[in-house]
């Protein structure tokens, strides 16, 4: 019971996952980092004066109904990052690196396949030794 659950741990799919899920977490922090320092100081241009920061008020003299714009900008913003730097960083050299390293498919023509055929019966044959046994 206990090797199964050993095999399914460092099957490299689960430790893979596991590194993405921390590398992830690390990098999500950085891009919050980012967003808060550059990204929010900018869209707080775009607030005007309101001290609630970019949005709108739903009902006047009731700050609870002020809807909140810049968190959702922010998000957005973030989402793109990561998914740009994902996409960046190890799709796009992954899918490089697989084109680059695996066999190229190489088409037969029906003649070659015929002559390969034949020529794999033709050994089938010889280490038969020509007789078959029923």
């Amino acid at each position: 019971m206990l090797k199964g659950f050993k095999d399914f741990l460092f099957r490299g799919n689960v430790v893979d996952l596991a590194v993405a899920v921390v590398i992830g977490t690390a990098f999500v922090a950085i891009v919050t980092a980012f967003t808060n320092g550059i990204v929010n100081p900018i869209l707080a241009v775009f607030g005007g004066s309101n001290e609630l920061g970019l949005g709108f008020q739903l009902v006047a003299d009731k700050p609870a109904t002020f809807v909140q714009v810049g968190p959702i900008i922010t998000a957005a913003i973030n989402f793109v990052i990561i998914a740009a730097v994902l996409y960046f960083v190890l799709v796009l050299p992954a899918t490089h690196a697989k084109k680059k390293f695996s066999k190229e498919a190489v088409e037969l023509s029906d003649t070659e396949l015929l002559i390969q055929i034949r020529d794999l019966l033709a050994e089938g044959q010889r280490s038969a030794g020509g007789k078959h046994e029923s």
